[in-house]
């Protein structure tokens, strides 16, 4: 019996060995046998070549693991998908009901590449293959797959866009999510990731009904390198630069079948947008554009936002011969775009997204919408016309716009705009508005000290006389109440002055000097009120001040030519004596330049106390404009005419000086060989034909050249010690022409003090003292 029982003992200890020794058996053989099948039936399993480093599978607890997993595209040439390391427990009793139930998945380290072209994924085989069409759902063999808890580390996904193209990766991927049963219609999951190049970073979490399509979604975004956004652009432009970061935090719900189902609230800041021809060169650009959301509910009607700001815009409109900066970026009339949004099945984000703006915002105006704060701040727009013969410039900076609590339920809401204008003036516009009506609008502006010299380019191209001085202001006050304007504008130029008419085969020629005694009158002002009614769409001008004037000129001002001429006079005698006017490119003192000058050599001879100090006022920009036509002109003349500059006469420079610098053969010339394919001003392409070091060089001899023509005249009766010259100063001067300015440390001499007196009393008595304030401000 105890033999029997001794047998039995060993029985049970050879079958524990025997089943342990199948079970090691089974551990061994079964994930060499696993990776072997995976790499054998892998087309019938994916659809796809994948290789695994090395797998570990235990039947007994379901749990299996792959190392250094990699997955080909459909072509085999590149890798779709790797992976360190992949992990799954499965419910082994589940199997046996046909249920392949996933209770958890880990895939350490995956990367990723997806491909794009047009509305074709590199991963549609894929999709087709495991999605099928619902057919054999319910069929009694058929096999139901669950996935439970899914992670994802430090995931790294790189995307391909072919035809734009788009190169874009993130890095870091972490996902956690709690997967799907077959009877949740929802995922959800948390997430977070690092823009590719490691600038920015974003997180959050979202839950999708796949039945409904509804879902929710919180994101926290951290200095984001938009870069993704500046490839699709790129798509739009013909050239230029783009970037800008976004930060955010967003919280929304919505449905994915309707856009505007969106609610969401939180903030969101756009930082350093920059948008132009190169890095430095902008178009559009801001520091921070900065929303705080409150209820964004486009279905529900509501726009409810605690502040929009916008700081340190910066707006710049050029407009070339041909086409302006942002037909030249877009394509004429926006080409670029219209060809992108023409084509079916082409994807371009920055569409997309103007598509979705707009789709959530069309209801804006009759919605019920607020805005605790809008404002812009320290902005500058800027205009620049390089059409005309001359560059004109001008812009609007620091400007400031601020406005009330904008708010539907508002009677009216104001606005005020405030900005200097470059290089000179002031401007004001404060704005009444009802928010429920855009054409029901209060409208108060005023815009003051604009020199009238800065419109010479204009004038010039116009009428061949340009101004050196002159001061324009504007103001208006205009009612409007259901489109139906009722306005009253005030235009004033105060002391406009022609000067010598510029001849060139740029310029059109009108006798300005008659149309100035026409329309300015005694008291040397063009004064108009000129009302404006009709409609916004069809506005009216009313010209009867204008009409009037000329005619009351044309009868009064004979009658007024003395008093006339005593004006003209004390004006020359005051402005000769204190400041000397340069021509554009004069090099030397002239006839009566030389008469005034040898005045005061002879006031310092006589007074050798006295002494004068000289400030050299330069218009560096536009001399050196003026001196880079010229070069190139003569340039291209010597050229032309296979000439040497020896041979360079004196009637080849009159004729250099009268040749258009938009002579079509010319620019054609100068525009055969450009270093930059971007250079769409004659500017441009005249100082690549002829070098900044020619210009520079000319400008320094031109300074040179006026500065010893002024001293010679001192030099020759020995009062040059008297004469202190300054350093230049280079600016933009308010008569539109550099100068010399003078001071009398000692005073001025009695004929300048008495010249100063009588014209103190004209402006105090008869037609000038109507304006005197106005002159004392443009001084």
């Amino acid at each position: 019996m105890k033999i029997f029982k001794v047998r039995i003992k060993k029985g049970y200890s050879y079958t524990a060995l025997a089943i342990l020794f199948a079970w090691i058996v089974v551990m061994i053989v079964v994930s060499p046998l696993a990776k072997y099948y995976m790499e054998k039936y892998d087309v019938d399993l994916f659809g796809r070549e994948a290789t695994i480093g090395w797998a570990y599978v235990n039947p007994i607890t379901g749990y299996v693991h792959f190392h250094d997993v990699e997955i080909y595209e459909l072509q085999g040439d590149s890798i779709f998908i790797s992976a360190t390391g992949a992990s799954a427990n499965f419910s082994m009793t589940k199997l046996l009901s046909k249920q392949v139930w996933i209770e958890q998945l880990t895939v350490d380290h995956p990367w990723v590449r997806i491909v794009q072209k047009k509305d074709t994924l590199s991963f549609d085989d894929v999709i087709d293959r495991f999605s099928g069409d619902g057919s054999d759902s319910t069929h009694s063999n058929a096999w139901h797959v669950t996935l439970l808890d899914t992670e994802i580390i430090a995931g790294e996904f790189h995307y391909y866009e072919q035809i734009i193209p788009i190169n874009y990766f993130i890095k870091n991927l972490n996902l956690v999510g709690p997967g799907k049963t077959q009877d949740v219609d929802t995922i959800s999951a948390k997430f977070s990731f690092e823009d590719g190049k490691g600038k920015g970073r974003m997180q959050g979490d979202f839950t999708i009904n796949q039945k409904t399509l509804d879902y929710r979604f919180g994101a926290e975004v951290q200095t984001f390198d938009l870069e993704i956004i500046r490839q699709y652009i790129w798509e739009l432009i013909n050239y230029g630069m783009f970037h800008s970061t976004l930060d955010a935090k967003i919280k929304a719900t919505g449905n994915f079948k309707s856009a505007d189902s969106i609610r969401a609230s939180g903030r969101l800041f756009l930082s350093d947008f920059h948008l132009g021809k190169t890095n430095e060169d902008a178009y559009i650009a801001f520091k921070k554009l900065a929303l705080v959301i409150d209820d964004l509910s486009p279905a529900r009607n509501k726009f409810l936002f605690d502040s929009i700001t916008l700081h340190a815009p910066y707006i710049k409109y050029e407009v070339f011969d041909s086409l302006d900066n942002v037909q030249a970026l877009f394509g004429k009339e926006g080409k670029n775009i219209s060809d992108v949004t023409s084509q079916p099945g082409r994807f371009n984000l920055v569409i997309e997204i103007a598509r979705y703006l707009r789709e959530i915002s069309r209801n804006f105006f009759v919605s019920d919408f607020q805005i605790g704060t809008l404002g812009i701040f320290d902005g500058n727009v800027a205009f620049n016309d390089y059409s005309t013969s001359e560059k004109f410039s001008i812009s609007a900076s620091p400007l400031t716009i601020r406005a009330d609590s904008v708010n539907k339920r508002n009677k009216r809401v104001s606005f005020s705009l405030t900005s200097d204008i470059k290089p000179y003036g002031y401007a004001t516009f404060l704005m009444s508005i009802n928010p429920r009506d855009s054409g029901d609008f209060d409208l108060k502006y005023n815009v003051e000290k604009i020199p009238a010299t800065a419109f010479n380019p204009y004038l010039i191209s116009i009428t061949s006389f340009p101004l050196d001085r002159g001061t324009l202001e504007l103001n208006g006050l205009w009612n409007v109440r259901n489109s139906i304007i009722n306005s009253n504008n005030h235009v004033l130029i105060i002391d406009p002055r022609i000067t010598k008419r510029v001849r060139n085969k740029d310029s059109k020629w009108i006798p300005m000097p008659l149309i100035m005694s026409l329309t300015r009158d005694r008291g040397n002002v063009m004064d108009y009120q000129v009302p404006i009614t009709g409609d916004l769409k069809h506005p009216k001008f009313h010209l009867k001040d204008v009409i009037t004037d000329v005619v009351k000129n044309i009868f009064v001002k004979p009658v007024t030519i003395p008093y006339q001429m005593e004006i003209k006079e004390l004006e020359m005698e005051i402005e000769k004596s204190m400041t000397l006017k340069w021509e554009m490119s004069q090099p030397a003192l002239v006839g009566h330049q030389r008469r005034f000058v040898k005045d005061i050599s002879g006031f310092l001879k006589g007074h050798p106390d006295a002494s004068l100090v000289v400030h050299p006022i330069q218009y560096e920009a536009k001399e050196k404009e003026h001196i880079l036509f010229y070069e190139t002109k003569k340039k291209y003349f010597l050229m032309t005419h296979h000439k040497q500059a020896k041979d360079f006469t004196e009637d080849d420079s009159l004729e250099v000086i009268r040749m258009s610098v938009k002579d079509r053969a010319l620019v054609k010339f100068i525009s055969k060989n450009l270093s930059d394919t971007v250079m769409f001003t004659i500017q441009e392409k005249c100082l690549n034909f002829v070098g900044g070091a020619v210009v520079n060089r000319s400008f320094n001899n031109l300074v040179n050249e006026r500065k010893a023509s002024f001293l010679n005249l001192f030099k020759e009766n020995g009062t040059e010690t008297q004469v202190k010259m300054r350093a230049p100063e280079n600016t933009v001067p308010y008569n539109g022409f550099s100068y010399f300015k003078f001071d009398y440390p000692n005073g001025m001499d009695d004929k300048l003090r008495d010249a100063y007196d009588k014209m103190r009393e004209l402006n105090n008595k008869g037609p000038r003292k109507k304006y005197l304030k106005q002159r004392k401000k443009s001084t």
